[in-house]
């Protein structure tokens, strides 16, 4: 989710659908827009994020949060959510990424 006030953009749209498209083997992710970006959602509980740049991030905890500092990742202002790695992102891995964080919303 971008700040109050963003506009909602065309990448923020884009990638929501890409993450949906992704994780489509988990079933029951949907995307909401808010503030400029968009929520995404496991069976209507939210545990990732899209910014207004089209930036994904998924919800962590304390021993997650350690993993994505240490892939030198950055938080999403004062909310529990860390930008996924590109890395993370063009892979595979980023399933069982999406997993933990459904597990922790």
């Amino acid at each position: 989710m971008g700040q109050k006030g963003d506009k909602h953009t065309n990448e923020a749209q884009l990638s929501a659908e890409l993450i949906i498209k992704k994780l489509s083997e988990i079933g029951g992710i949907t995307s909401k827009k808010m503030f400029g970006g968009h929520g995404i959602f496991h069976d209507e509980k939210m545990f990732g994020m899209i910014d207004s740049k089209g930036n994904p991030a998924l919800k962590v905890d304390e021993e997650l949060e350690k993993k994505y500092i240490k892939m030198a990742s950055t938080k999403h202002g004062k909310m529990p959510y860390y930008a996924v790695p590109n890395e993370i992102f063009n892979s595979d891995e980023f399933i069982d990424w999406a997993k933990k964080s459904i597990a922790i919303a």
